[in-house]
């Protein structure tokens, strides 16, 4: 999907071995310019060659990595290169399983990277006994693209670093391959590790944690499921978590980043298309309030008392925010004569911005105005 700034769309793409961005206006799709670099990744399991980050836009800058690894800095006003790294030479990083996907985190002079290294000489077809370098999390100067520090020797995953204000400090968050990581922003030093991964050797965690006051929501597919920390001082305890509750789990998201709205967990639940269901649960017990099947994997958008919800199959849904009942208010299926604009995969999460509607498909992206009478 694009980030949206200052009635700009940029728009992180692929086609045949070129990675583009693409500025452009956000109302009408006018390209403003065009920043394309050779890309030689190629997904290991015949998905789409990427990319899967979003651009970060700060200010004048805009901030692209792609699926091979390679981290630029652009000028926002002309496409120009400011710096860039190739992450996955620099640090040595294998080949994760599509690719590099962790979209960066912006705090204040400093560009967060999952990255994820491996000491050299490491087998590379030896996926299950890879080891880490120190760079799980990587903080580069977001002015230069030069290394203010590095830390923990965690592998890299598709959940994108959090910052959060917890207790009135700072907190950096990252759901890494093996569990979730919380630093010090400023200084880089970990305050604590809390494990959560499959035993499955092909399983990854991709949602972001949720941040609700002093707790942490987070959640996985693969096996373990979801659980509710508790941060006191730099280090966490267990509320509650579905690795003791056998196969009756709470959540289970895959890539979809649930939604927290007044106590209450609203997301999809499910590793497959077939098994997935829309869910809401209660956050201090991981209670099931209520489970909607045959939505597919799908994606949610909190506005105004309702969750815009994004299907894989291209449906768009208009929820009401309810914990006691799923309350569906409408459906649409976007088409032109009589064909769907949008085929799937539908895995991009919708983005709202200034009335207008941004949802993606396979090679198509529409934007809807929302606010037309």
């Amino acid at each position: 999907m694009p980030a949206i700034s200052r009635g700009r769309a940029f728009l992180f793409d692929q086609a045949k071995g070129t990675a583009r961005l693409r500025c452009c206006n956000s109302e009408n799709g006018k390209e403003l310019w065009s920043f394309t670099y050779d890309s030689d990744y190629q997904d290991l399991y015949g998905y789409s060659n990427g990319p899967r980050c979003y651009p970060v836009v700060d200010g004048a800058r805009v901030y692209i990595l792609g699926p091979e690894g390679l981290l630029h800095c652009i000028n926002i006003a002309n496409g120009k290169v400011l710096w860039k790294i190739n992450t996955v030479a620099d640090f040595n990083v294998v080949q994760n399983f599509f690719g590099v996907g962790s979209t960066p985190t912006i705090d204040g002079d400093l560009l967060f990277v999952p990255v994820g290294g491996s000491p050299k000489g490491s087998d590379k077809n030896d996926f299950a006994q890879l080891k880490g370098n120190g760079s799980a999390v990587v903080a580069f100067n977001k002015y230069s693209g030069k290394i203010v520090y590095q830390f923990s020797n965690e592998l890299a995953s598709y959940s994108s670093p959090l910052i959060a204000t917890i207790d009135n400090r700072k907190y950096g968050l990252h759901l890494a391959r093996g569990g979730l990581i919380g630093f010090e922003p400023v200084t880089g030093k970990q305050d604590f590790f809390f494990p959560w991964r499959s035993r499955t050797l092909e399983s990854v965690n991709a949602a972001v944690p949720v941040v609700v006051g002093n707790k942490i929501f987070i959640s996985e597919t693969y096996g373990p499921g979801s659980a509710l920390l508790e941060v006191n001082k730099g280090a966490v305890k267990v509320l509650w978590d579905d690795e003791t509750r056998g196969r009756d789990k709470a959540m289970l998201a895959h890539w979809n980043t649930p939604i927290h709205v007044d106590g209450f967990i609203y997301g999809s639940s499910g590793r497959h298309k077939s098994n997935a269901e829309l869910r809401c649960i209660e956050l201090n017990t991981g209670k099931v309030k209520w489970s909607v099947p045959e939505l597919t994997r799908c994606s949610l958008l909190q506005v105004d008392g309702h969750f815009i919800c994004q299907a894989e199959d291209g449906l768009l849904y208009l929820i009401k925010i309810n914990p006691e009942k799923f309350e569906k208010v409408s459906v649409a299926s976007l088409s032109a004569n009589g064909v769907s604009l949008l085929q799937e995969p539908c895995w991009s999460a919708p983005v709202l911005a200034h009335g207008l509607l941004y949802v993606r498909g396979r090679n198509t992206l529409i934007c809807i105005d929302l606010l037309q009478q």
